[in-house]
């Protein structure tokens, strides 16, 4: 079971702010994850449509998509951020 948590318009558009999930054993990898609750349902897909541009923090710590997630606390999904 992991803890995934949801930022900004991603929490918006899936309409939850954390959630827990018990992740099949095919999902390795930030991108795997992404395309996974991608199927989840409507409000999912539209969230992570484009899932380039979802930035990925893995026990608070931001990680490339290849990384993999295996041992993983918590989960933070959320859009590029902005500021100067």
């Amino acid at each position: 079971m992991v803890k995934l948590v949801y930022f900004a318009w991603v929490r918006e558009r899936i309409g939850k702010d954390e959630e827990e999930l018990d992740l099949p054993d095919s999902v390795k990898t930030g991108s795997e994850l992404i395309a996974y609750l991608s199927g989840l349902g409507e409000n999912y897909a539209e969230a992570l449509q484009f899932p380039k541009a979802i930035r990925i923090a893995i026990n608070h710590e931001h990680v490339d998509h290849h990384e993999a997630i295996a041992g993983a606390r918590e989960i933070g999904l959320f859009p590029p951020m902005t500021g100067g």
